[in-house]
């Protein structure tokens, strides 16, 4: 009879916002089952509620297809968080699943592998036909930080066994770098489209690092601020032109990564500091701050660019919102919002 009265008093809190591997589309998790919106333009595609209220702790799509991997969350979990549930959507059913000895901490997903990161683990299998392939230890990571790239080779990056550190494994050409990205424990990462360029933050929160894929090269260094925050995501747009961050601040920072190419986009160039003659000596001056920022009310929440080649920021928040704003190259400064909209009641 307690039971009971549990699941009818479970709300439908969301446990995790995940978007695909090209940003079209996004899941949502909650105390209840799962959704599935479109980005660009906006819309509520997939809903599935489970019996008696079984709560889903994340929901991993394979880009836009049936296809989803499953794990049980919240105050009634519909399966255990040890476990990994291969779902065919279109059949409502599990055609495969995955049992370990601690909890699931996050999961990426290509069309040939399947990465299940754990605490201090990562198993890396063959898709669909879930060979084991590799076993990889590292640092203390409750996030289950770790970052694959969809297409072309594939590229591993996730924290090394040294705090600050990160390993960068692309298995198919066999390099294998170890970067001291941090000197304090790694808190968010992000890897681009094509998989040639990683960027990682640490929980310090003030900057964030630009690194090549193919080398142990640290590309660029661009300052969020120079107060401690928590970087919550940080995004590539499809074309790696641009970069942006969030954090608890409330405040999304857009920068330009075109430099690196040697390329100069609608003359759109990072704002550096006014002391950038001191470059060298002290390694805050060398930071680039952001040419673009969007501000929300103080929110957890992940981001996106739009899969199109448009200026557009999207902004998914665990309180139901969806944002969509515009930066401009060439005017900078505040990005325009186009869309509010509040997509999902907040429950507790």
């Amino acid at each position: 009879m307690m039971k009971l009265e549990m699941k009818e008093g479970v709300g439908n809190r969301i446990l995790d916002i995940n978007f695909n591997q090209d940003f079209g589309c996004f899941s949502i998790s909650t105390e209840k089952g799962y959704r599935i919106f479109n980005t660009y333009p906006f819309k509520d595609t997939i809903q599935n509620s489970f019996d008696h209220n079984s709560g889903i702790g994340m929901t991993t799509m394979l880009f836009r297809s049936n296809i989803l991997a499953l794990v049980g969350g919240g105050v009634n979990p519909k399966y255990p968080p040890n476990k990994v549930i291969i779902w065919d959507d279109r059949q409502s059913k599990c055609i495969g699943e995955l049992s370990f000895k601690a909890d699931v901490k996050n999961i990426r997903m290509r069309r040939d592998r399947m990465v299940v990161v754990l605490e201090q683990r990562i198993y890396v299998y063959s898709f669909p036909d879930l060979k084991l392939l590799d076993i990889i230890d590292t640092y203390i990571n409750p996030q289950g930080l770790c970052v694959a790239s969809p297409n072309s080779s594939f590229v591993l990056v996730y924290p090394d066994k040294k705090k600050g550190t990160i390993r960068i494994r692309n298995y198919e050409d066999g390099v294998d770098y170890v970067i001291d990205a941090h000197e304090s424990a790694i808190n968010a990462l992000a890897i681009s489209q094509d998989g040639k360029l990683c960027a990682t933050a640490s929980n310090k929160g003030t900057l964030v690092r630009v690194f090549s894929t193919h080398s142990e090269k640290a590309l660029g260094e661009l300052r969020r601020g120079s107060d401690k925050a928590d970087i919550q995501s940080i995004a590539f747009d499809k074309s790696s032109y641009w970069l942006a961050c969030n954090s608890d601040k409330g405040t999304i920072h857009i920068f330009s990564l075109a430099r690196l190419y040697g390329e100069d986009i609608e003359n759109a160039k990072n704002k550096t500091s006014m002391f950038s003659f001191m470059k060298g000596i002290i390694p805050y001056f060398k930071s680039e701050w952001s040419l673009a920022k969007f501000r929300i009310p103080e929110s957890r929440s992940v981001i996106a660019f739009t899969p199109t080649d448009d200026f557009y920021i999207i902004v998914i928040t665990y309180d139901g919102k969806y944002y969509l704003a515009e930066f401009d190259p060439k005017t900078r400064g505040e990005c325009r919002k186009l869309i509010e909209k509040q997509f999902m009641e907040h429950s507790n």
